[in-house]
């Protein structure tokens, strides 16, 4: 794990990023015939597979690959009393300011003393505003039906703790890792998908012996970093900085962040933090449970520790395509394209007949059925096939296949690789096993 370099932030990357997310499918916003809706956007055709993978790849690395960690899915809905226990009906808030001469709404601690809409210094004194969505369960409103959108994933696996104990026969140290929406009413969503009031996490809790926790947080800090880099964000756009004693959350014994270097500078990806005991013994006592592990070897019971990765699987797109953006120059002519990983480029084959002559089509289609059960494909006759190659490496195919009239004859397709633009010939029948050599050297 390297130190960053000093890399300066292209602050116009964003808006070419934002545009190529609209104009390919990646993001729209959200209710746009109706204007929109601020802070919330939908997952286009492509983005809701760049998303997908973001999230197989976390859940392959922290659950399929391991023993030592299980999956849960939890309720996103859930009563005050869990949000009481955990604290977060008390300290989950953000100070709040208005500017008396805009109107506008700020978080305090983001703007200083100015108004960044209009300049204005007259702003109100600072108040608590409470992030979670507060609702109603039932056909009465009332107190007793007040539920809450969860702000976090976290307290659903502390909860079920004991069911996972006694159902799985895990021992600590072991994890509880889940992926799913949570809802935060942010005061000033901002950066396009970075801050946005829906938005879904990649959260694993690993419960360990008291005395194993500061080795256990370094390692997770240090396997969550690599995660990135195996993916392909260059050591240098990231960053660990540990929070100072005065930020850190009301359960923390010790919080690393990992940034991303985004436009506007450096901005959280994940945090790993050491929760301590404090969200098992907190539910403990409120729910009058006992929540804690029997080790009958040492014959000792006690409460573990907590070390929490919590990712954003929203956050860790933006950052895969901000990294993944490039222009280069092919023959003269501009062109960009998304260096994407093939594991999470939303599409990784391109079969593409030269021509739209109906004999092309079975021997066309036969290379996609090859295809398909193996690796995301997309088939795309429209236009040259030169427009059509700029396409797929718009969005970040890292192969195409090309069906020419030649194959009728010889049996055969020409593989071109997006990075390097290198053409080559391929029989059918060794095609298949041509990509997958591909993807393991990638």
């Amino acid at each position: 794990m390297s130190e960053p370099l000093d890399v300066t932030p292209d602050p116009a990357l964003t808006e070419k990023v934002v545009n190529l997310a609209k104009r390919r499918g990646f993001v729209f916003p959200s209710a746009e015939i109706y204007g929109g809706f601020r802070s919330t956007y939908d997952y286009g055709p492509l983005g809701v597979l760049l998303l997908r993978n973001v999230k197989n790849q976390w859940w392959r690395s922290m659950v399929q690959m391991r023993d030592d960690v299980v999956g849960l899915d939890a309720a996103i809905l859930s009563p005050p009393a869990i949000w009481a226990a955990s604290g977060h009906l008390t300290t989950f808030s953000d100070p709040m300011v208005d500017c008396r001469k805009c109107k506008e709404r700020w978080r305090a601690d983001q703007i200083g003393e100015t108004c960044p809409n209009c300049g204005s210094k007259d702003l109100t004194d600072a108040r608590d505003f409470q992030l979670m969505f507060k609702t109603n369960a039932g056909p009465v409103e009332d107190e007793g039906s007040v539920a809450y959108l969860r702000p976090e994933t976290a307290q659903g696996m502390f909860t079920n703790f004991m069911n996972v104990l006694t159902t799985t026969r895990k021992r600590p140290p072991f994890g509880i890792a889940q992926v799913g929406k949570s809802f935060r009413n942010e005061i000033t969503p901002q950066n396009f998908v970075f801050r946005t009031r829906e938005f879904e996490q990649m959260e694993m809790e690993y419960f360990v012996p008291p005395d194993e926790a500061s080795t256990w947080f370094d390692y997770w800090v240090a396997e969550r970093f690599s995660w990135y880099t195996d993916l392909g964000i260059p050591d240098s756009m990231l960053r660990l900085r540990p929070h100072d004693p005065d930020e850190l959350s009301h359960y923390s014994a010790g919080t690393t962040d990992i940034e991303f270097l985004f436009p506007w500078g450096w901005g959280e990806l994940e945090g790993v933090a050491n929760r301590t005991d404090y969200d098992l013994k907190a539910h403990s006592a409120a729910s009058g449970e006992r929540l804690e592990y029997f080790d009958q070897a040492a014959n000792e019971r006690y409460t573990p520790y907590v070390i929490e990765p919590a990712a954003g699987a929203t956050r860790a797109m933006m950052a895969f395509l901000l990294a993944a953006y490039d222009e280069d120059e092919i023959a003269g002519e501009t062109r960009t394209v998304l260096r994407l990983d093939w594991r999470l480029a939303p599409t990784q084959v391109a079969v593409l007949p030269l021509s739209k002559k109906a004999e092309l089509e079975p021997v066309a289609r036969e290379v996609l059925g090859l295809l398909q059960p193996h690796f995301q494909c997309d088939y795309d006759v429209t236009q040259s096939i030169g427009r059509r190659y700029r396409r797929q490496d718009e969005v970040g195919t890292p192969w195409c296949v090309t069906v020419d009239f030649d194959t009728l004859e010889d049996r055969a397709v020409t593989v071109r690789d997006r990075d390097s633009t290198e053409q080559v010939r391929i029989p059918i029948d060794q095609l298949l096993a041509t990509l997958v050599g591909r993807t393991s050297a990638h």
